[in-house]
C-alpha cells in the first residue's frame, strides 16, 4: 500500500461545477509530487481535500493506511504552506512558529528547542523577535515553511507558495524547498501553475486539466512523451509546436510541405507536435520558411515563423546567423515527432 492513496476522488460544488473528476493517485513515502495545470483546473481543490479544508463529494483518501475522509484537519497530521503565508500579524516570528505546538500541549522547552532548530535550518533565527510586517516576502515564506516543519507532519502540502515572490527570489526559494525536502525526506505535494517549477521540483508530476488528470510521470517522461495534446502544449518553454494535418500512409501534409513520419498510419484529423529545440536548421533542409521575428536570449535565440497559416517557433544557438525577415531551411526528424488524434486529444504513436 502506498503512503498516500487517492481513490476516485470527486468534488462537485452545489452549483453543479465538477472541480475534480474521479481522480486516483498513489504517492510513496518521501516522494515529492507536483500538481500542475492552468488556473481553475482543480489542483488546489484536490490539495485542500487532502488537507481536509474541502469536503469530498465521493471517493476515499488514505494516509498511512488510515482513511481520513472524515478526520478533522487538525488531526490529519498534515502541514500546509499557503500562497499568502497566512501568518499572524500581531505575533512574532517565534510565536508564529510555536503556535501550533502550544495548542498540542508540548512543553515550553521542547517548543523552544524545535523552533530554534528549524529557524537555524531556514536561516531566519536572527528574526525570531520580529513581526511579519518587518520581514521581506522571502523571509515570510520561510517563516510559513518553518511553522509547518516544526510540527514534524506526515506530509507537507504547498499551495502555490512562491507566486507572490519576484523571479529571482522565486528561483532561490525553489532550490531551497527542493534541498529542504531532500534533507528531511518528508512526503510533499506542491501545487503550481508554473511548468518550470513543476519540472525542476517534482520527482513526479501530475498534469491536471478541467478536473481530470491528463498524465502522471517523471519530468523526463512528461516532457519527452506527453500522453495528450494538452500536456504537449502545456509542458515546455517555448511550448511544443502543434501542426494540424492529415496523415496519409505515414505522410503528414502541412500547407505545401510533406513530412515523412516513417510510420504506417492514416489519420484524417491529426496533429503532429515538434519541440522548438528539435527543429534542425540546415542549408539543405527540405522545408523553407521566413523568420517573422527573432528573440535573442543570450546563448539561445527563438525564431518565430509559420507554415501556411500555422505559426511555430524554433529554439537555436544564438551563434546561428538568422535575422528577422531572413529565409531559412530546416528538417524535422521523424523520431522527434509526436502524433495526436484531434478528436480525442490523445497520443496515437
Amino acid at each position: 500500500m502506498s503512503f498516500l492513496e487517492l481513490q476516485n476522488i470527486t468534488k462537485v460544488y452545489p452549483n453543479g461545477t465538477k472541480a475534480v473528476n474521479e481522480t486516483s493517485l498513489n504517492v510513496e513515502k518521501g516522494e515529492f509530487v507536483v500538481f500542475v495545470g492552468p488556473s481553475g483546473c482543480g489542483k488546489s481543490t484536490l490539495l485542500r481535500m487532502i488537507a481536509g479544508l474541502e469536503d469530498i463529494t465521493s471517493g476515499e483518501i488514505i494516509l498511512d493506511a488510515n482513511t481520513i475522509n472524515n478526520v478533522d484537519p487538525s488531526e490529519r497530521d498534515v502541514a500546509m504552506v499557503f500562497q499568502n503565508y497566512a501568518l499572524y500579524p500581531h505575533m512574532t516570528v517565534y510565536n508564529n512558529m510555536a503556535y501550533g505546538l502550544k495548542n498540542r500541549g508540548i512543553s515550553k522547552q521542547e517548543i523552544e528547542d524545535k523552533v530554534n532548530e528549524v529557524a537555524k535550518l531556514l536561516e531566519i533565527d536572527p528574526y525570531l523577535s520580529r513581526k511579519p510586517s518587518m520581514l521581506s516576502g522571502g523571509q515570510r515564506q520561510r517563516v510559513a515553511m518553518g511553522r509547518a516543519i516544526v510540527r514534524n507532519p506526515k506530509i507537507f502540502l504547498f499551495d502555490e507558495p512562491l507566486s507572490n515572490l519576484d523571479a529571482k527570489l522565486r528561483n532561490q526559494m525553489r532550490l531551497e524547498i527542493k534541498k529542504l525536502q531532500r534533507h528531511m525526506g518528508v512526503t510533499s505535494i506542491f501545487v503550481t501553475h508554473d511548468q518550470t517549477e513543476a519540472m525542476t521540483l517534482g520527482d513526479r508530476i501530475v498534469v491536471i486539466n478541467d478536473g481530470i488528470v491528463e498524465q502522471v510521470g517523471t519530468p523526463k517522461d512528461i516532457y519527452s512523451k506527453p500522453n495528450t495534446k494538452f500536456v504537449a502544449e502545456f509542458i515546455g518553454s517555448p511550448q511544443m509546436n502543434i501542426f494540424n494535418c492529415k496523415i496519409d500512409n505515414g505522410i503528414a501534409k502541412i500547407d505545401n510541405n510533406s513530412i515523412n513520419l516513417n510510420k504506417s498510419i492514416n489519420v484524417d484529423d491529426a496533429s503532429i507536435g515538434i519541440r522548438p529545440d528539435d527543429i534542425q536548421i540546415s542549408n539543405s533542409g527540405s522545408i523553407s520558411c521566413k523568420a517573422n521575428l527573432v528573440e535573442y536570449l543570450g546563448s539561445d535565440m527563438i525564431i518565430y515563423s509559420n507554415m501556411g497559416d500555422q505559426e511555430f517557433s524554433c529554439k537555436l544557438s544564438s551563434k546561428i546567423d538568422v535575422k528577422s525577415g531572413d529565409e531559412f531551411k530546416f528538417d524535422i526528424q521523424p523520431s522527434l515527432v509526436h502524433i495526436f488524434d484531434n478528436s480525442s486529444g490523445k497520443r496515437i504513436d
